[in-house]
């Protein structure tokens, strides 16, 4: 099986378009195509369904997915044994639309000359996992879970707070507040579809929900920002969350409002996780960046931990090993 098929189908499955996966795989987009056809015809099964708004993972493909992505990681643990300290940085920042996107994004206009290796796990198992094998260097990630404990050798270093939004249509009745108490958020229909159990996520908007009250529903599959966008520009009475430091891009038609919430802000506390076996040069240079960023007067973590903040009681003891 051609490795750089695979690479090339969760290239597509992660930008959700063959046009984007050509552009971050530097081939054409007839290229890709081939590639996945090949990959097709090999399986003997479709992988990828072609519609208007891009390509949909078909159930078979579904299926392959897992083991697609243990393939690439066989192999990134493979190159890695033989030259660990000369590849790329590789850092998982868990969506590329994400605040953690943007952190990475700033070290790479602060350090241009260090190489990196953008990756996107799904979850924070997969991201401890990869660490501890020597596969990924760092990861973004909200630490720590209840209950769950960072293993031995796994460091945490707190990155950013960063500040929730009210995502509302047009029609919603606090679509023309520009901030609104959290509070008032008590009552309305807060939609984030897709939530899975067990995650980092999940923990964070369930103990935010019981915290103030607040109505948030998770039914309904996740069919990406796209359709969630479409849903929450129609309705009167749905919003969903967002982060404030996350990039979303909308149709114009749709209209969409960001509303700062307050009183307390809630914010999602991010960490950069490592080995502290790691070997990687450019290992230390990320961390001081992120430190020095962080601690700067006016950053957002600064910010959020000056300011009246929510973030849920697990989030960062104070301990040695915290939990995950």
């Amino acid at each position: 099986m051609e490795l750089d098929a695979v690479r090339t189908f969760l290239a597509v499955v992660d930008s959700g378009r063959f046009r984007e996966a050509a552009a971050e795989l530097a081939v054409t987009q007839q290229a890709v195509s081939k590639r996945v056809a090949a990959l097709e015809k090999e399986l003997g099964v479709r992988l990828l369904a072609r519609t208007a708004r891009g390509a949909e993972v078909t159930i078979d493909g579904q299926a392959f997915l897992p083991h697609a992505r243990a393939l690439l990681h066989a192999e990134a643990r493979a190159l890695a044994s033989v030259r660990p300290e000369t590849r790329a940085l590789r850092v998982d920042v868990i969506g590329r639309r994400l605040a953690t996107a943007g952190l990475l994004r700033g070290f790479h206009r602060a350090r241009p000359e260090i190489e990196l290796d953008v990756v996107t796990l799904f979850d924070a198992d997969a991201a401890v996992a990869a660490l501890g094998a020597g596969t990924i260097d760092a990861s973004f990630r909200a630490v720590t879970m209840p209950g769950r404990r960072l293993p031995e050798g796994i460091e945490a270093l707190p990155v950013l707070d960063e500040p929730m939004q009210l995502l509302t249509g047009p029609g919603h009745a606090l679509a023309g507040a520009r901030s609104v108490p959290i509070e008032r958020l008590a009552g309305h229909r807060i939609w984030i579809p897709g939530i899975v159990g067990g995650t980092e996520w999940a923990a964070y908007y369930a103990d935010l929900a019981a915290a103030f009250g607040l109505t948030i529903e998770v039914t309904g599959p996740d069919f990406g920002p796209e359709a969630l966008f479409d849903t929450i520009a129609d309705s009167p009475e749905l919003a969903t969350f967002v982060g404030g430091g996350t990039r979303l891009v909308w149709p114009e038609g749709h209209d969409l409002r960001r509303v700062a919430v307050h009183g307390p802000t809630p914010v999602y506390p991010h960490s950069l996780l490592w080995a502290v076996d790691n070997p990687h040069p450019a290992l230390l240079a990320l961390r001081d960046h992120l430190a020095s960023s962080s601690d700067a007067p006016g950053s957002p973590a600064s910010a959020g931990r000056e300011a009246d903040i929510w973030t849920p009681a697990w989030a960062r003891p104070r301990d040695h090993r915290p939990a995950l």
